[in-house]
This record gives C-alpha cells, sequence and structure tokens, in this order.
C-alpha cells in the first residue's frame, strides 16, 4: 500500500473518530498531490457535509459528477446537498439531470428513489430523505 493510500486511510479513521476538521485539512493536502482522486474528494465532500458546509459540498459533488456524470451515488449526494441549502428547483434539476444521463440498467435503485422523491415534490412535501 503507497504513502498515499495509508494517508487517506488515516483520514477515514479520523472521521470515524468524530475527528471531521482534522481530517478534513488531510484530505485537502491529499488533494495538492492528486487533484482528481475520485476517493478523496467524495471524503471531502462528506466531510462538508457534515459540517453543514453545504456550499462547498456541493463544489465537490458537481466536479466529481463532471467525472462520473451516471453517479447515483453522486446525484444523490448533489440533491441532497442542494435540498439542505434550500435550492429545490437546482435539486429537482438534477433529478431530472440524472435520469437522462444515467444508465437504466446499473443505476434501478436510484432511479425508483428519484422517482419516489419526484412525487413527494410534486405533492409539496418539504422534509425529504434522499
Amino acid at each position: 500500500m503507497s504513502n498515499f493510500e495509508e494517508r487517506v486511510k488515516g483520514a477515514k479513521a479520523l472521521f470515524e473518530k468524530g475527528e471531521s476538521e482534522a481530517a478534513r485539512l488531510d484530505l485537502l493536502k491529499l488533494l495538492q498531490e492528486q487533484p482528481h482522486h475520485p476517493t478523496v474528494l467524495l471524503m471531502l465532500g462528506g466531510a462538508y457535509f457534515h459540517e453543514q458546509k453545504y456550499a462547498e459540498a456541493q463544489l465537490v459533488y458537481e466536479r466529481l459528477l463532471r467525472i462520473e456524470p451516471g453517479s447515483g451515488l453522486l446525484s444523490i449526494a448533489l440533491f441532497n446537498t442542494l435540498w439542505q441549502q434550500g435550492k429545490q428547483a437546482e435539486a429537482a434539476a438534477e433529478i431530472h439531470r440524472f435520469i437522462t444521463t444515467a444508465d437504466p440498467v446499473t443505476e434501478r435503485e436510484t432511479l425508483k428513489q428519484y422517482a419516489s422523491l419526484s412525487q413527494a415534490i410534486a405533492a409539496g412535501a418539504t422534509d425529504l430523505d434522499a
């Protein structure tokens, strides 16, 4: 295992111990070395979300979706981040973007989840769990 991978594991361990700020700082250092590392970016987005830094999480998830536009995991992460910011129209637009991009076979479960969310949004729900 490389030193980089060991440091990623170390950042994950910090999260698990509840030291999210220290983990986030370590992840930012790792990104200086490998700016497009998907695992590090995903962890960083999660750290920002956990810290309720939704605008920062949004930027990270949007960056990841440019790399992997059909990822259900990333789409849901972005949806939740937008929703938490009160950006319901943008969150709904993310559902639409994903539906038109995703592979219907590999992302069947995410598409089902988005169908339920779309119905809840249309019914005027404001407290959603994606």
